[in-house]
């Protein structure tokens, strides 16, 4: 399939998965793109939603490299690319090995497997003194038991390379601990990059995320995102929220900058993740690409820098523009249900929806019928998630107001489990 193209456009290849969850969550990315740039994609399915946004596509299998290889460069073969992106975690190294392939800009493939897997990542970070967790390696429950009495308890546990908080979870007494280890295990299992699982030194204090910009080398912090997370011992985000004036934003950028020159990373768009221990920041880790749950949307409503249109001028070796033209804030707030179970309901009070200008959209992942899964059930985030809602104000504090008012005019119903 090919499409006209635009002469004054480059040609951007994007790779990236497809459905109907990636048109909410990444639908904002690829509209943006579009408009400056013509979009080649590959993907592990026929495109649907993408196709008013794209002018070529081929169809491969994501995780073979040479399945890549090959539908990168019947496209290369087509069209004259300026660049290579992905926003997907799983495909951040195979997409910069790519990108080498075709003799395109690239981050180098190596510092994308440093960022993907927590392991090295953590020790980079110890190596370049960029302040993180302690940690340790487990192969076994034995192990994690060893590695837990040496960092000392509470401690968490995680895939070493997964994303979105599966697999995650808090241990505080060493009996808790074998059914820990097969609940992050679980979710390393269903990577397809590694099945270890790190033992982590638990850090106490509030989590956000610094969203940066780098281009050849230079990280440009844009906006810091604070986070509201489930109940423990789980580590599921449930809301965000973004305010241009966030007097936090110079207190974490040094060490956000620190950590991304540490992995290697040398252009792109990064999420930095950390926590506030004392008010100090501690790094979790770097996500090499743009935040998922809108974060990236988040910020271009509460500052007017385009994410998405940085992370594609990056991938083409051209300066991004990080020239923030609003002073606002934006909030959104994670629709997940009181149990597992059967969706019998999902609906916003129309009355809300015509009267609230701050209500800036609400999307809806899940329809009436679908089985619901909390982590504690043996789901996650993605499973769980019915939908979102994001919210405007002049502050994080309005933003955040606002999403409290409008979630109080959502129904959300389901018939548990273990009901006849």
């Amino acid at each position: 399939m090919s499409n006209s193209h635009s002469p004054q456009n480059p040609t951007l290849l994007l790779v990236s998965a497809t459905g109907a969850d990636l048109e909410a969550y990444r639908g904002y990315s690829l509209e943006s793109l579009a408009t400056t740039y013509d979009v080649v994609l590959i993907c592990q399915a026929e495109p649907t939603w993408e196709r008013a946004f794209i002018v070529d596509f081929e169809v491969a299998d994501l995780n073979s490299t040479h399945a890549l290889s090959q539908a990168g460069q019947d496209l290369a073969a087509r069209h004259d690319l300026a660049g290579v992106l992905t926003w997907t975690e799983w495909y951040l190294a195979p997409t910069a090995r790519l990108a080498r392939h075709l003799g395109l800009p690239t981050t180098s493939p190596e510092a994308m497997d440093a960022a993907r897997n927590k392991a090295s990542a953590r020790a980079l970070f110890a190596w370049h003194g960029v302040p993180s967790a302690a940690s340790r390696t487990a192969d076994s429950p034995r192990e994690a038991a060893l590695a837990s009495a040496t960092i000392g308890y509470p401690v968490v546990l995680k895939p070493a390379a997964r994303a979105g908080s599966i697999g995650v979870i808090r241990v505080d007494r060493a009996e808790d601990l074998p059914a820990a280890f097969e609940f992050a295990f679980a979710g390393a299992r269903d990577g397809s990059e590694s099945t270890q699982v790190l033992v982590e030194e638990y850090l106490d204090g509030p989590e956000v995320s610094v969203e940066c910009v780098t281009h050849c080398g230079t990280t440009t912090a844009v906006a810091v995102t604070r986070k509201t997370l489930g109940d423990e011992p789980f580590f599921e985000e449930i809301a965000h929220s973004i305010d241009a004036a966030d007097p936090l934003l110079p207190v974490v950028a040094p060490v956000a900058s620190a950590a991304v020159k540490a992995l290697g990373i040398t252009d792109g768009v990064q999420h930095v993740e950390m926590r506030l221990v004392n008010g100090r920041p501690r790094l979790i880790e770097v996500n090499a690409r743009i935040g998922g749950d809108m974060i990236g949307h988040l910020v271009h409503l509460a500052t007017g820098i385009d994410l998405a249109r940085a992370a594609a001028d990056t991938a083409c070796d051209q300066p991004p523009n990080l020239t923030p033209t609003r002073r606002a804030a934006a909030a959104i707030r994670l629709l997940y249900p009181d149990a597992s179970g059967t969706l019998t309901r999902r609906q916003l009070n129309p009355t809300l929806a015509a009267s609230a200008p701050w209500l800036e959209r609400v999307a809806f992942q899940r329809r009436v019928g679908d089985t619901v899964l909390l982590p504690e059930d043996g789901g996650n985030m993605f499973s769980a998630r019915v939908g979102f809602l994001i919210t405007t104000g002049e502050s994080a504090k309005d933003a955040q107001a606002n999403a409290d008012k409008a979630l109080s005019h959502i129904s959300l119903s389901v018939r548990p489990q273990h009901a006849a």
